[in-house]
């Protein structure tokens, strides 16, 4: 007996089968194609979208080397924000619009100027952001409007793959709660929001609600036959991926914050009361009943290293090769040659737009010709754990007591980057034995909607395991500290000059 998760993030989407006590047996994955068709724009196919999970699903099953009718259900998780619109002529209506877009920044930016943002707060306890659904689709409504006149559905990733393998419509609970258009205290559509952003025409291109557990419709004889699966298999809502990466990180109670560095820099940990004083951007609705996810993140993570090695180091591949080595490990081993006290470098991970502003540019400030690869290659790491901690803070003002931090995503797969995130957060760091998260996540989600478990809780106890605790290092408290201070006044003295760079 098997469950399957599939995971669309930022970059690519994977499939990934466990078993009930939560072993991964297989994964498959594939990269996804990124156009930029403009400024600030980021977009894929949706149709291709589609056709790579259907590869990556029919791939695990191969790889497992399983009769796909002992797949017991399946769970979808994916990126949150952006939007993939769903026709009313049966096809996409737009290229899916991914989380790290930002055409839409001077939406955001004039709510937050004329109230209207005050007001959304009140019902969705969230600032408005640019990569959300409300902004994209009023700048749809002023540059391309034949657009919304098309619409039959409003998805988030995650709720589009479902989709195509069910043929059912929904719309799930914790993605559509960090989309600004869902009243957290009623937990329901709320029309006054789509009025603030003049959407109301789009009241009826909202899917249905459902919950993570919720068995929402069965595998289509259509996605069977493109995707190897057994029609009339049980698909379940689903999650947010960072529900679902908080959720296999065993993030069932208050004790804990989880930091996710993926595509995104996701930080957060759950509340039974939501935090209202705009001291975080957003609160959200967890997996777990009666718990709000308290998050602080934008998208300055670790798609900011892999840029940056495609960019500015592609030889590291071949020389990673020679040595035998992942490129990732090899790069690791070039930053840990360098000590926190023998380079100054500051990089700026905003390559996608800053922790509060989506104009912000990535900036690495301070080399001069004594600087190596390697000094590079350590500042670039620490920039994305120092934009992290900016979240982190945020969160901790929050909080009287946080006993460790559980670091999921692909940072988590290196233990220096590991050592790296306790060191500057100045708390321990637990990473959990999964490889994919995100994928466990919703694997969960499966098992307990088809009744293996009784709740998120109970499948959190038997599938989850933490493999390694790193505790922070109190020699480097000062460095760090003090570098810190410097990577936070380098980007409060640059934030006057993006609306120019912008211009």
């Amino acid at each position: 007996m098997y469950y399957l998760g599939i995971d669309n993030g930022g970059t690519g989407c994977r499939a990934v089968l466990f078993t009930k006590d939560g072993r991964q047996v297989a994964a498959a994955s594939e990269a996804l194609t990124l156009d930029t068709p403009g400024p600030g724009r980021t977009e894929r196919d949706m149709e291709a979208l589609w056709d790579a999970n259907c590869h990556v699903i029919r791939a695990v099953i191969e790889k497992a080397g399983i009769d796909a009718g002992e797949i017991r259900a399946i769970a979808c998780c994916g990126h949150g924000k952006g939007l993939y619109l769903w026709g009313k002529d049966n096809k996409p209506a737009y290229p899916g619009i991914v989380s790290t877009d930002g055409r839409a920044w001077a939406y955001s930016e004039r709510w937050q100027r004329d109230g209207t943002a005050d007001h959304v707060f009140e019902r969705a306890c969230q600032q408005t952001l640019a990569c959300q659904p409300p902004a994209i689709l009023c700048w749809l409504k002023d540059n391309d409007p034949a657009v919304l006149e098309s619409i039959r559905w409003i998805f988030e990733v995650k709720d589009y793959i479902r989709f195509c393998l069910t043929g059912e419509a929904h719309a799930e609970l914790t993605d559509m709660s960090g989309t600004g258009m869902l009243n957290l205290h009623t937990r329901a559509y709320d029309r006054e929001l789509l009025t603030l952003y003049g959407l109301e025409a789009l009241e009826s291109t909202l899917p249905p609600l459902v919950g993570s557990t919720a068995l929402c419709g069965a595998v289509s004889e259509d996605a069977a036959a493109r995707t190897g699966l057994i029609a009339g298999t049980p698909v379940a809502g689903g999650m947010f991926d960072i529900d679902a990466c908080a959720a296999a990180a065993g993030i069932t109670g208050e004790a804990n914050i989880a930091v996710i560095a993926g595509t995104w820099s996701i930080n957060e940990y759950i509340a039974k009361i939501p935090v209202l004083d705009r001291s975080v951007k957003m609160n959200s609705l967890y997996c777990l009943n009666n718990y709000y996810l308290i998050e602080e993140s934008s998208a300055t993570s670790a798609s900011n290293l892999a840029w940056f090695i495609d960019m500015f180091m592609p030889e590291l591949y071949e020389e990673a090769k020679t040595a035998g080595m992942n490129v990732y490990v090899y790069y690791d081993s070039l930053a840990a040659s360098v000590t926190p006290e023998e380079q100054s470098l500051i990089f700026l991970p905003y390559l996608y737009g800053s922790n509060d502003d989506p104009r912000a540019k990535a900036t690495l400030l301070g080399l001069d010709s004594h600087h190596t690869r390697a000094h590079i290659a350590r500042a670039v790491l620490e920039g994305i754990c120092f934009c992290h901690k900016v979240h982190v803070n945020r969160l901790l003002r929050n909080r009287e007591h946080t006993r460790a931090v559980r670091l999921a995503g692909g940072a988590a797969k290196s233990a220096l980057w590991c050592q790296l995130f306790a060191d500057i957060f100045e708390l321990p760091v637990e990473r959990v034995a999964a490889d994919e998260l995100g994928a466990l996540g919703c694997a969960m989600a499966a098992a307990v909607a088809v009744g293996d478990y009784d709740s998120l809780e109970d499948a959190a106890a038997h599938m989850t395991e933490v493999a390694g605790r790193f505790e922070p290092n109190h020699s480097t408290f000062e460095a760090y500290r003090e570098k810190y201070r410097l990577y936070c006044d380098v980007s409060a003295a640059l934030d006057p000059l993006w609306a120019d760079l912008t211009d």
